[in-house]
C-alpha cells in the first residue's frame, strides 16, 4: 500500500558518542546504534476510530525516534502494518452496517491524512493484511510445517511452550497474562488448545465473516502472526527495534516475536522493545470500547494547528502514562507562537542545538528538549541576539518536526 506523502525533513548534522532507550525485556536502558542501519518495525492501526490521541502520540514518539537516528546520521528501514481484517472491524462493520472494506478504506485514508498533517515521516513499507496474506500463509504453514503450531478443528494454533518469551515483555504473572489475553482477542478458554495462551495463527472460515484461500484451508489470519510476517519479510529475520503502545506488550509482541524466532529460527527478533505510554481522558485510557476519544482530524477541522497538537505530544515523556487537557493544547499554541517569534528573528540566543541532541539521545527526553528551546526562545525574543536562528530552527524542525 501507497504511504502518506513524504515528509520534507532537513539534514541535521549531529552526533551522539551513545543513543540509550529503554527496553521493556530488560526493563533497563540499552544502546542503540548511532550509525550504520537500524531497522524499526511499529505496529499499526486497525483502521478504525482513527486517529484519536492514544494513536498519534504513540506514532510521533516513534516518529521522533526515526527522526533522531537520521539527524545522527543512521539509515533507517522502518515498516508499519495495518490490521484491515479483524475483529473489531467486522464488528463495527455489523453494528453500521457498513461493508468492513469501506470503513477501512476510508479510516486508512483520514489516518495518512492526519500523519502527514502531524509530519509523520512514512515507511518505507506500509503494509495491509489483505494485500499481505499470501506471505502470511506462507509463514503460518512453516510454523505447522516445524511443529510448533497444530491444528484444533479448522484452526491453527502456535505453542507457546515453544518459546521463552512468554511473560518476558510484559512482566505479568501468569493469572493476569489470561485475563490480559481473554481481554484482547485471545481465547484462554478455548477447548482443545495444548495451553490457554496458545495464540491463533489461522481461522478457519465461520458463517459469512470473510475468508481467503490457503493451504491451510480457507480463512484468515489470526492478530500476532501478520506483524511477524511482515516484518521478517520486509525487515529480516532480526530487527533493531519492535515498537507500539504498552498496551501491546502482551499478548502481541510476545506473541509476534515469539512467532518471528520459530519461523527463522534467529533469536533474538527485536533487539529493543520499546513501548509508549497510555494517554487517558477523564481519568480512564482512551480506547474504542470506551469511547473517550479524542480526534486529531476533530482537532484539525477544528481549525487547531497540528503543529500544537504534535506540540502537546511531544511535552510529555514517551513511555509516560498521561491525561488530555485542554488547557495542555493552549499551552502548546502559546508555546509555539513564541518560538515561531524566535526563528523569524535573523539573530538570537546562542543554539543550543548540542543540548537538545544530548537530551534526546538519553531515552528520547522530548519534554527535557522542549525546556531547553523554551529557554533559547525567550532569550531570543529578550534581545540576547549573537548568532542566527538557523540551526536552531533547523534543530527543531529536523529532530521534533516542528516548524
Amino acid at each position: 500500500m501507497q504511504p502518506w506523502r513524504e515528509v520534507l525533513v532537513p539534514i541535521l548534522d549531529a552526533s551522539v558518542a551513545e543513543f540509550l532507550v529503554h527496553d521493556s525485556q530488560t526493563e533497563a536502558l540499552q544502546a542503540l546504534p548511532v550509525k550504520g542501519e537500524a531497522k524499526l518495525y511499529v505496529c499499526g492501526i486497525t483502521p478504525y476510530d482513527a486517529t484519536h490521541m492514544g494513536h498519534a502520540a504513540t506514532y510521533v514518539a516513534f516518529d521522533t525516534l526515526h527522526r533522531f537516528w537520521r539527524a545522527i546520521g543512521v539509515h533507517v528501514h522502518y515498516a508499519q502494518n495495518i490490521t484491515d481484517i479483524d475483529d473489531p472491524l467486522l464488528e463495527r462493520a455489523k453494528l453500521t452496517s457498513r461493508p468492513w472494506q469501506k470503513i477501512a478504506t476510508e479510516q486508512i485514508e483520514l489516518f495518512m491524512t492526519d500523519m502527514e498533517a502531524l509530519r509523520v515521516i512514512p515507511p518505507q513499507n506500509y503494509v495491509g493484511v489483505v494485500e499481505a496474506m499470501e506471505l502470511i500463509e506462507r509463514s503460518a504453514v512453516k510454523l505447522k510445517e516445524l511443529g510448533v503450531a497444530y491444528q484444533v478443528e479448522n484452526d491453527l494454533y502456535y505453542d507457546m511452550m515453544q518459546t521463552d518469551l512468554l511473560g518476558k515483555i510484559c512482566h505479568l504473572p501468569n493469572s493476569e497474562m489470561l485475563e490480559v489475553f481473554a481481554q484482547r482477542g485471545g481465547d484462554p478458554l478455548r477447548t482443545g488448545k495444548r495451553n490457554a495462551l496458545d495464540a491463533l495463527l489461522w481461522r478457519g472460515q465461520s458463517g459469512d465473516d470473510p475468508s481467503w484461500p490457503s493451504a491451510l484451508g480457507s480463512g484468515r489470519p489470526g492478530w500476532h502472526i501478520e506483524c511477524s510476517a511482515i516484518a521478517t519479510h520486509y525487515l529480516g529475520s532480526q530487527i533493531t527495534v519492535q515498537g507500539g503502545g504498552s498496551d501491546l506488550k502482551f499478548p502481541h509482541h510476545e506473541m509476534s516475536a515469539a512467532h518471528a524466532e520459530s519461523a527463522t529460527g534467529v533469536r533474538p527478533f527485536a533487539n529493543v522493545f520499546m513501548h509508549a505510554g497510555m494517554v487517558s481522558l477523564d481519568g480512564e485510557k482512551m480506547s474504542k470500547s470506551l469511547g473517550n476519544l479524542v480526534f486529531v482530524s476533530k482537532l484539525r477541522a477544528q481549525g487547531v494547528d497540528p503543529m500544537a497538537i504534535r506540540l502537546v505530544l511531544l511535552s510529555h515523556h514517551y513511555r509516560s502514562d498521561w491525561e488530555w487537557l485542554d488547557d495542555a493544547l493552549e499551552l502548546a499554541k502559546e508555546r509555539l507562537n513564541i518560538w515561531r517569534s524566535a526563528f523569524a528573528c535573523p539573530l538570537g540566543a546562542p543554539s543550543p542545538v548540542v543540548e537538545i541532541v544530548a537530551k534526546l539521545g538519553t531515552d528520547l527526553d522530548m519534554p527535557g528538549a522542549i525546556e531547553i528551546i523554551d529557554a533559547w526562545a525567550r532569550k531570543t525574543i529578550d534581545g540576547d541576539v549573537s548568532e542566527s536562528t538557523e540551526l536552531t530552527a533547523i534543530a527543531v524542525d529536523a529532530i521534533l518536526g516542528i516548524v
